[in-house]
């Protein structure tokens, strides 16, 4: 498929309740239209704010790279998942594939806007300057179109 560009998937991770320790998983079910099983927002329990001018948000991705630059000029730690999103990616430009769709391992997703940082992750980070170092490139809201399975080391196909 020419243009065709492929990044992959490096860490997953999911919080079971509001404000729950990431935890890392090998691999993941992505339901459409619902989110990753297992995860507060599948569960209903996360409490991010939904905008009523966007679509629903059901996944959020983040490059290594964008934390890699955090840690790298404000010097704070996001490994482990303390970022809050499900998906962490390399050699993906996520801020692109806002509006587009694009597979992650068997699933669709489409972008449907950028994951800004927000005070309650910097605090559930315990990382002073974690907000500040992800403004622009905090990551990528999505909705997954089609169910599939989700693992480390997968392709990100867009």
């Amino acid at each position: 498929m020419s243009g065709t560009r492929v990044g992959s998937v490096e860490t997953i991770h999911i919080a079971t309740g509001t404000g729950g320790r990431p935890e890392p998983r090998q691999s993941v079910s992505a339901v459409a239209d619902r989110g990753i099983e297992g995860d507060r927002y599948f569960l209903g329990d996360g409490i991010y704010n939904e905008r009523d001018d966007l679509e629903p948000s059901d996944i959020t991705l983040v490059e290594s790279e964008a934390l890699d630059a955090a840690a790298d000029a404000y010097d704070v730690d996001l490994t482990d998942g303390a970022h809050r999103r499900n998906i962490t990616t390399r050699g993906v430009a996520l801020n692109h594939l806002v509006g587009h769709r694009f597979r992650v391992g068997e699933t669709i997703l489409k972008g449907v806007a950028l994951c800004e940082p927000c005070g309650y992750m910097e605090s559930l980070a315990d990382q002073p300057d974690a907000k500040r170092a992800l403004v622009h490139r905090g990551g990528l809201d999505a909705r997954i179109v089609e169910s599939g399975t989700i693992a480390r080391g997968d392709e990100v196909v867009w």
